[in-house]
């Protein structure tokens, strides 16, 4: 019963169907799915496989687009309940923007939702953010990992030009960065000197836990 309804939601989250995929959200929480399965199994398989079909040319983007505001809402319904739980938190902070020029914010809000329902404490500095300022907000927050997100391949650059920023700081030894985003790559993660690449929201958040060193 409960895959199956784990199915129906997966399916709602694809069709952007709002009040079909938040009924079926509060049905599994309310008949006792753990909200981690909810999540994992539910949502993010959902946007996962969207996010492999839009690469793949079956979608376009204004429907990724509109199943991650139906995923917002449902993570919206599974946070409280995850976080009333037993102690959650993980004692790790973690810095997620979308880097400067680039304005998308899809991938962004769902890692930064995954990591905060994984026990991170998030500071999310949106999007268009420069160099600088991502600098000044890990002088000021001392996270474990930053999340660089970009959509666009112009604004891949200025995933570089963070690590270069956070390099003349001499803050980049205190940090490990991590990128993401539809432009990126893990070959481009390796040319620039970041961390880790995460190809999806997952992903992300596992690369996190290990260079937080807080587990798998």
């Amino acid at each position: 019963m409960t895959e199956s309804r784990l199915a129906l939601l997966r399916q709602s989250i694809v069709d952007a169907d709002p009040e079909s995929a938040t009924a079926l959200t509060r049905e599994l929480l309310e008949a006792g799915t753990a909200p981690e399965t909810v999540l994992d199994e539910g949502l993010t398989r959902a946007m996962s496989e969207l996010g492999d079909r839009w690469k793949l040319g079956d979608v376009f983007l204004p429907e990724v687009v509109a199943a991650a505001a139906v995923f917002t809402q449902c993570s919206d319904l599974i946070e409280p309940v995850l976080l009333a739980g037993a102690d959650h938190r993980l004692g790790a902070r973690v810095i997620v923007a979308t880097v400067k020029g680039d304005m998308h914010d899809l991938g962004k809000n769902m890692v930064a939702a995954m990591l905060k329902m994984a026990g991170f404490d998030v500071v999310d500095l949106g999007i268009d953010v420069a160099a600088q300022e991502i600098v000044d907000s890990v002088r000021a927050s001392a996270p474990q990992v930053v999340c660089l997100s970009a959509l666009l391949t112009t604004t891949l650059p200025e995933q570089r030009a963070v690590i270069e920023a956070l390099t003349q700081a001499g803050l980049r030894d205190s940090v490990k960065v991590l990128v993401g985003g539809a432009a990126a790559t893990a070959e481009w993660a390796a040319a620039i000197g970041a961390d880790g690449y995460g190809q999806h929201a997952p992903d992300a958040v596992r690369l996190a836990r290990e260079m937080a060193g807080v587990g798998v």
